[in-house]
């Protein structure tokens, strides 16, 4: 029987459930024909197309191997004749088949024999889902797992897969029903190509970031069967009952530009988890590889991350209201523990978090205490439009690719919501802690400091229990006065607020590596990454400390680690190329590593700047000219605390070659430069140093000497072990280069026997940077020096 159709054209909702048999063409005609009267007896029998065809409700349509049925009475009917037709099936091994369930619009037609019909997007788009299906599979549109989610009933059955791409280009939303007996749990080999193909374009299309201490967020799309068999470190775990990790949040909103807002309802509620001192939450920066989780084994992802429990999610943001679907899995039987829909108005949305974190914290029965519950609850604020600005800004802040221009724009999106929010504490302490980086990474001014300070200490006024305002006066702190005891007052603040979040102990473990406490520094390392394991800052900050310590088996293994987690990063490239060149003085892993970056991925000048240093060590000036000749930029990333402009790699390159009157020219430029950066920032030690250099090469001789002791007086090695070593490195080359040979090689035997002065530029103190670099060649006549050179340690490699 079947439904009194519509007049052609009227729409109306269908639900729609589309099946068909897998294998069915490569059957017999005969075997064909009885496949289909079992299936058709089979669908006649359920007991929802007994009921939708007594009331009415039911069109059944033919589809070559299978058939589509039409439902008008509920939308859960198709998936509860899917469960029907799944648990007959038992009892009919040969017929095995995948389904797609949709509900959209459909309308009355009249077919070739005169007979009503349906037609319509709800059909195509329903087919379509189907079509993504493997054997076994029941899939569901995202319109149908909407309306089902809000069933206690069904949720345990909702499986997010993301996005699939089908005919035409278009692509459709899926999530896989699947329980205990019913469905089919493996990943459909349609998505699966799907997202492969997704990953391959989104890898060719990345950015690459910028290298060394610019505090750029490195990509860690780390490849997870890799990630697992190279995890060369133990970490320690906590109790793993009560550890989380919240992945990604999905964006199911027609409007692809709310995805920044699924993203904030995720770190919102991470953070607000993060503030419990009785769980164990992974880190943001480990769980952003995992964007894409649906196509990516949980238990797997629970191993590698060294958690129990993911969270899970999706956030559809349509007008002025938004609906947030979690659930919360222990990954170690894969097993719901809980799941929750919230349908809330953007303004009541804004203290979802804390709601979210107390049922969360429950379900894993973790204890809050009375100051916790406060902390987690608070609104950051009551007004919609300043929090989307604040959601924009942080989106900005925390790029995996973040550069300068990232930062002003976060600065600016975090300034409009203040201007809509005075109190918005939390706006004062991200705005606080941009303007340190800028200042820190990019423009040391008075200007980036002063105003990084004050929104600190509006933030404290407003909320002195807020951690990321503690967190961001403790930059400020650190990064402008060198105080290290009050900033690390404000860090353990911080961290005692904030228990969860790993940026405070690195921050800390930064600090005692500048207090020359290098093995404190490595194990604080290592505890971080059981916080966030998948971190590859944190990996790289490692690296530079084994570097550091000079101790190059742990550096080349680290190194391995670090490209592993980020194949595509210009740093971890770069970084393994110059570890070889201190253990084992070759430059050829930096080449060629260089030479895997697609032409035009220079961001900054990265990859030139290395390239040039490259040919540099190899006393090839050609090539280095090749490389500055083919990049159209006039400034370069090299130097740290300022741009390299163009003019210095042309003045040296120009002296190798031994074009004296070519490389003056340029390097008089370059010192012009260079001396203005020092006039807009003269308290910026690494300003003076760089100045010094190119009067050094030009044979200025007092300047260069004066400016470069100037650079070790503000930032002395008894203040800085870090910086300060490395600007003691520079004023030696300095030394080198005016004639003051015997204070250069005194000051190469401290740096030597010292941890600290390592870097991959050309003033770094290694043993094969002393043998290799053209700049040193003003000492090489010196008996000292190669009694230096004689008393350094051999490469067992070399002959």
């Amino acid at each position: 029987m079947a439904a009194d159709a519509e007049p052609d054209g009227q729409l109306e909702i269908g639900h729609v459930l589309f099946m068909d048999v897998v294998g069915y063409s490569k059957l017999l005609l005969d075997e064909q024909r009885e496949l289909q009267q079992q299936l058709s007896q089979v669908v006649r029998n359920t007991e929802q197309v007994r009921l939708a065809e007594a009331a009415g409700k039911l069109i059944r349509l033919p589809v070559g191997d299978g058939m589509a049925l039409v439902f008008f009475n509920s939308p859960e009917a198709p998936v509860k004749c899917a469960l029907e037709i799944s648990k007959t099936l038992e009892a009919y091994p040969q017929l095995k088949l995948r389904i797609g369930i949709h509900s959209g619009p459909v309308s009355g037609v009249t077919d070739v024999n005169d007979r009503s019909n349906v037609a319509g997007a709800g059909i195509n788009i329903a087919q379509r889902v189907m079509d993504c299906a493997d054997g076994g599979h029941i899939l569901l549109s995202k319109r149908v797992a909407e309306d089902l989610v809000q069933s206690r009933q069904w949720r345990p059955y909702l499986h997010d897969l993301g996005e699939c791409v089908v005919k035409h280009g278009a692509s459709v939303f899926l999530v896989n029903f699947y329980g205990h007996e019913v469905g089919n749990p493996e990943l459909p080999d349609r998505v699966r190509k799907s997202k492969q193909d997704e990953a391959a374009i989104a890898v060719s299309a990345r950015p690459l970031p910028m290298f060394r201490r610019r505090n750029v967020l490195i990509v860690a799309g780390a490849v997870l069967a890799v990630a697992a068999m190279i995890g060369f470190w133990s970490y320690p775990r906590g109790p793993l009952e009560k550890s989380i990790a919240v992945l990604p949040f999905l964006n199911f909103s027609a409007d692809k530009a709310n995805a920044f807002f699924a993203d904030g309802i995720q770190d919102d509620i991470l953070t607000s988890l993060a503030k419990i001192k009785d769980l164990k939450v992974i880190s943001r920066s480990s769980v952003m590889q995992f964007r894409d989780s649906a196509a990516q084994n949980l238990r797997e992802i629970g191993k590698i991350l060294g958690v129990a429990n993911i969270l899970e999610g999706s956030v559809r943001r349509e007008g002025d209201r938004v609906v947030v679907n979690v659930q919360l899995i222990d990954t170690r039987n894969d097993r719901h523990l809980w799941a929750n829909r919230y349908d809330r108005a953007v303004a009541d949305s804004l203290g979802l978090q804390g709601e979210l974190a107390r049922e969360i914290a429950e379900a894993l029965r973790a204890t809050l205490t009375p100051e916790e519950a406060a902390r987690v609850e608070r609104k950051p604020t009551n007004n919609p439009q300043a929090y989307d600005l604040y959601l924009q800004a942080r989106q900005y802040e925390f790029n995996p690719d973040t550069f300068l221009q990232d930062y002003r724009t976060a600065e600016q999106l975090y300034v409009q919501a203040i201007t809509l929010d005075p109190n918005f504490a939390l706006a004062h302490a991200r705005l606080a802690a941009t303007r340190a980086r800028i200042y820190h990474f990019y423009e040391p001014t008075n200007t980036w400091s002063k105003s990084a300070r004050t929104e600190a200490a509006v933030a404290l006024q407003l909320q002195p229990n807020l951690g990321e305002a503690h967190h961001a006066l403790g930059l400020c702190y650190y990064w402008f006065d060198r105080d290290y005891a009050n900033a690390l007052r404000e860090f353990e603040i911080a961290k005692a607020l904030l228990p969860n979040d790993s940026s405070v102990p690195w921050d800390m473990a930064a600090i005692k590596r500048r207090q020359g406490r290098w093995q404190e520094t490595l194990a604080d390392y290592r505890q971080i990454l059981t916080l966030d394991p998948q971190n590859a800052n944190v990996v790289r900050d490692l690296l530079y400390a084994y570097c550091a310590l000079r101790d190059w088996p742990n550096a080349e293994a680290t190194a391995q680690r670090l490209l592993v987690l980020a194949p595509d990063s210009l740093n971890a490239k770069a970084q393994i190329g110059y570890v070889e060149l201190w253990a084992k003085g070759s430059t050829a892993r930096l080449k060629s590593e260089m030479a895997t970056v697609p032409p035009g991925k220079d961001p900054d000048g990265t990859v030139t700047a290395f390239r040039i240093d490259a040919s540099m060590i190899d006393r090839d000036p050609a090539t280095a000219e090749q490389a500055l000749l083919a990049s159209p930029l006039d400034n370069f990333s090299y130097f740290n605390g300022v741009d390299t402009p163009r003019s210095f790699f042309a003045g040296e390159i120009a002296l190798l070659r031994g074009d004296t009157a070519t490389g003056r020219k340029e390097l008089e430029h370059a010192r012009d430069i260079f001396a203005a950066s020092v006039k807009e920032a003269p308290d910026a030690a690494e300003r003076h140093a760089f100045l010094g250099l190119a009067c050094a090469l030009l044979g200025e001789k007092q300047r260069a000497i004066q400016e470069g002791n100037r650079a070790v007086e503000l930032r002395p090695e008894s203040q800085d072990a870090l910086d300060g070593a490395i600007l003691s490195a520079v004023l030696a080359l300095i030394y080198a280069r005016t004639g003051e040979n015997a204070h250069a090689i005194a000051l190469l035997r401290h740096l030597l026997a010292v941890p600290g002065a390592v870097d991959s530029v050309e003033y770094s103190i290694t043993p094969q940077d002393l043998k290799l670099r053209w700049q040193w060649d003003p000492l090489r006549p010196e008996p000292e020096f190669q009694k230096l050179l004689g008393a350094l340690p051999k490469d067992p490699a070399q002959p």
